[in-house]
């Protein structure tokens, strides 16, 4: 229950359902509520395919390059814990594209990848599915997990402009801070276990 806990924050901090908002606005601000629904609904099956492929094939990957779970688990906190530090001294309005008025399919990029399914993310997903000190159960509840938390991402993403007009941009920044100071933490806890497993094998 503990690590399930524990991989639903990590999860949650690192996707940012809230921080998502923003530049959702910014990329869907001339689109009407039918666009957005339909973009909203593309960026999250797009990131849950992404994210669902690392779930089933991160550990055996792994396996084929010969990356032992400690150095991986060392890896990927380093990684989250820099993703932590982006989101608390990220400036504000920078993940805001500059070229707005193009019309790339803004759900795959930057939207579905690699906003939601970023690096961050795929780390994470692949170190809370670790079959080697899993089972079946466990996996399964990480991969619940994930479920819910992209669709909290959904239900952010459908109701932005009232988050946006209830929180405005200060309110989404100062989340962002506490959220990136979580996974620094979280992310410490990853590199000191990843130590812990090196040091006993």
């Amino acid at each position: 229950m503990e690590a399930t806990l524990r991989d639903a924050t990590t999860l949650f901090v690192v996707i940012d359902p809230i921080g998502q908002v923003p530049l959702f606005l910014a990329l869907t601000r001339n689109s009407t509520d039918t666009e957005r629904r339909r973009v909203a609904f593309r960026c999250i099956v797009i990131a849950s395919i992404v994210l669902g492929l690392f779930i089933l094939g991160g550990q055996f990957l792994l396996g084929k390059l010969g990356i032992s779970l400690p150095s991986f688990q060392i890896a990927g906190g380093i990684v989250l814990f820099l993703f932590g530090l982006r989101m608390i001294f990220e400036e504000e309005g920078k993940r805001e594209p500059h070229q707005l008025d193009l019309k790339p399919d803004v759900a795959v990029f930057p939207l579905g990848i690699p906003s939601i399914a970023g690096p961050g993310s795929m780390m994470a997903v692949v170190l809370m599915t670790d079959r080697t000190r899993t089972g079946l159960l466990e996996n399964l509840a990480s991969t619940m997990v994930l479920a819910v938390i992209l669709g909290m991402t959904y239900v952010c993403l459908r109701l932005a402009v009232p988050i946006q007009r209830l929180i405005g941009d200060t309110g989404a920044n100062v989340v962002s801070r506490v959220l990136g100071l979580i996974l620094a933490a979280l992310a410490v806890e990853k590199i000191l276990e990843g130590i812990k497993l090196f040091w006993n094998a």
